[in-house]
């Protein structure tokens, strides 16, 4: 998972944002095949906006590392059996789902208070019909805190909505967006939300 401290978030960023694309089966299934961001020079701009690194990196770097973990698997698709045919399938899926809109129209922005687990999970069942994979921040210290870090949408073969903790015999998918993480410096990483703990949205600065 893509995870970082306070101090290593982007400062011009206010949305959610893309992480990636991943095929459910694999990883780094092709080590010959590099990266080569002249193939997809029409998509950058949209990359750069959707798709940055959040840490203190180019995203040229992040791109090349999602293509050689996930892309190179996600290939064996004829319909992502390019770079620019994968990058171009995430970011469509992305825009598609526009998860930032999707929260504020249920009143989940960014603030102070915390947000019951089932607020936000079912604002995202109530408008895509499936169940997502939520993951926080939990602090280091312990104790009832969780931070809103990521979101799975999953998708069958066929890009067809579905529910990520369903089990699937052929190839599935996972569009991942991040947020900024504003709480404490100190973290574990991601891990599934819980539940049964309220959840915060940290705002930003």
């Amino acid at each position: 998972m893509y995870h970082w401290q306070m101090e290593h978030c982007h400062p011009n960023i206010s949305y959610w944002t893309l992480h990636g694309l991943w095929p459910d089966k694999g990883m780094d299934c092709n080590s010959s095949w590099h990266f080569n961001p002249s193939l997809i020079e029409d998509l950058l701009p949209d990359m750069n906006k959707s798709w940055p690194n959040l840490r203190n990196h180019s995203s040229v770097s992040f791109w090349k590392y999602e293509w050689h973990k996930h892309g190179t698997c996600a290939a064996k698709a004829e319909s992502l059996n390019s770079q620019h045919k994968y990058f171009s399938k995430a970011l469509e899926l992305y825009h598609k789902l526009d998860l930032s809109s999707v929260l504020v129209k249920f009143g989940i922005t960014p603030s102070d208070k915390y947000y019951p687990f089932s607020q936000i999970e079912g604002a995202i069942e109530n408008v895509y019909g499936i169940k997502p994979k939520i993951q926080c921040v939990h602090s280091s210290k312990g104790g009832d805190f969780q931070s809103l870090g990521q979101i799975e949408i999953c998708f069958d073969s066929d890009f067809t909505l579905m529910d990520c903790e369903k089990q699937s015999a052929k190839e599935t998918f996972a569009i991942t967006g991040l947020d900024h993480f504003r709480g404490a410096k100190k973290a574990s990483g991601f891990s599934v939300c819980d539940p049964d703990i309220p959840v915060y949205y940290p705002p930003l600065p």
